[in-house]
């Protein structure tokens, strides 16, 4: 079983908006990496100001070609003069590097020019490592001072939350922080409580602004 299933193509209309899962890339030995929207989700997305993605302009498409080459334009070249620290804060296994399907998932795809990212559904191998973050943390408001990087979280399945039956939930000890990312919270279902979940990095002012979490599967 391959560690990376499909990719899903997640939008949202700013920070402190809900994620919403808007296409699907899916990766076949036989007939390569095709792409398509999810048309429900997409007409939800519309209804709050939704563009299509350049280069993937009419919706009820699905698309066989150049889909891989159009996503990767947002993987780091390799003359950028930090990637030695992209691939470390990404956890990057530098032997796929040149994987352009694996450095999509393992990185996000993350651009700070619009509000797409691009989020895996990982299949719990053991070895599966990579950086996810905490969705809902500043609805919290929680001081900066309570959660560092390196302390060891715990979670709880929310299989009856109403946005996402996959959700899960995070905590410090009796501190509620907020949830895995969509998408990337499949994986705890998945692996039956197989999960080990640390604090990556923190960008924060007095009050949490955005935690990335490293998930490991044991």
């Amino acid at each position: 079983m391959n560690k990376i299933g499909n990719i899903f193509l997640v939008w949202r209309k700013g920070p402190g908006s809900r994620r919403i899962p808007v296409g699907k890339i899916k990766r076949n030995v036989s007939s390569g990496t095709r792409f398509e929207y999810i048309q429900k989700k997409l007409e939800q997305a519309e209804g709050e100001g939704f563009i299509p993605y350049t280069g993937f302009p009419p919706p009820k498409k699905k698309y066989t070609e150049n889909v891989i080459e159009i996503f990767a334009q947002r993987i780091p070249k390799s003359e950028r003069n930090d990637l030695s620290d992209f691939y470390s804060f990404w956890k990057v296994d530098l032997t796929k590097k040149e994987d352009p399907y694996y450095m999509l998932a393992q990185t996000q795809g993350l651009l700070p020019i619009d509000n797409f990212e691009f989020l895996a559904d990982f299949n719990p191998i053991k070895g599966l490592n990579f950086i996810s973050e905490i969705a809902g943390i500043t609805r919290e408001e929680i001081s900066s001072e309570l959660v560092s990087k390196g302390d060891r979280l715990t979670y709880e399945l929310d299989p009856t939350n109403r946005f996402d039956k996959s959700a899960v939930k995070l905590y410090k000890e009796d501190l509620f922080l907020g949830y895995v990312k969509l998408i990337h919270s499949r994986v705890f279902y998945k692996a039956k409580g197989k999960v080990n979940v640390t604090v990556h990095h923190i960008e924060k002012d007095s009050l949490l602004k955005r935690v990335f979490i490293e998930l490991e599967i044991q």
